[in-house]
């Protein structure tokens, strides 16, 4: 399936991002390129990412649910995508209900509470929105993805990516990282700072203290650290190249119908 990018962004010519052109997403079973331009395929960095090592609590994990793995990620994975949408809505200024007209729950009580707990954080901090869910890219290193947030807070520019995990893993570090440095090349921004908005935190209150940013049940894991981070992603990236010389996918459309 191809999906069109689109920029989804606040009309504020001063703080908007253009990139151009516009990326085509490619998307097969657990693959994901971009299509930068004509001939020209990029991974993006969360495949890239899944040649990392993975740890042993990772492989415990699979030990203990067996079979039901692969139900239980897709799951989280339709979980995530669904605060991922709210989320946008609301900082893109829409409205965005639990129920439908007809009184029914669009989400479950869990995905509701994380969305709120999302509200909590942008009503509370107020940043100042510069792009939602932004295609980027690095032509120098040839990868690409979607980035959640990019945001003026406290005077500083903030990449932030919301994640809805039970765990932060180690991988999101290096997502941030070379969300950064693809922006930083492609438009010249430097990014202050790095965070992911955990919606599964278990913190219990706000804080008040200065550059701690929480509410009850959610936090921002402050990455700092974007150069080494970054050179991590770079090391992986070799990993991913050994496995799949050629980022070009086999196949780059799929028919919705066939009759012989």
């Amino acid at each position: 399936m191809i999906r069109q990018g689109t920029n989804i962004l606040k009309q504020n010519a001063k703080n908007r991002l253009d990139f151009k052109p516009e990326l085509k997403q490619i998307n097969f079973l657990d693959r994901r390129v971009y299509k930068r331009e004509e001939g020209k395929f990029y991974p993006s960095v969360t495949t890239i990412l899944q040649y990392m090592p993975k740890n042993k609590f990772f492989d415990n994990w699979l030990k203990d649910v067996g079979h039901n793995a692969d139900l239980i990620m897709r799951k989280a994975g339709k979980e995530g995508t669904q605060v991922h949408e709210a989320a946008e809505a609301l900082v893109l200024g829409k409205e965005v209900n639990w129920m439908d007209d007809y009184g029914n729950a669009k989400y479950s009580q869990l995905v509701w509470e994380m969305i709120l707990k999302f509200y909590d954080f942008w009503s509370t901090y107020k940043p100042e929105l510069i792009s939602a869910e932004e295609f980027v890219y690095s032509d120098e290193f040839k990868y690409a993805g979607t980035a959640d947030l990019l945001v003026k807070m406290d005077g500083e520019t903030w990449l932030l990516d919301i994640k809805t995990s039970n765990n932060l893993h180690r991988s999101y570090n290096l997502q941030l990282a070379a969300y950064a440095k693809a922006i930083e090349e492609a438009k010249g921004i430097k990014i202050d700072r790095t965070g992911i908005i955990w919606l599964k935190s278990s913190t219990r209150s706000a804080s008040k203290k200065k550059g701690t940013y929480q509410g009850k049940g959610w936090q921002i894991k402050v990455i700092d650290e974007i150069d080494y981070n970054f050179d991590l992603f770079k090391t992986i990236y070799k990993l991913y190249l050994l496995e799949n010389p050629n980022t070009e996918p086999i196949y780059k459309s799929y028919p919705t119908t066939l009759k012989l």
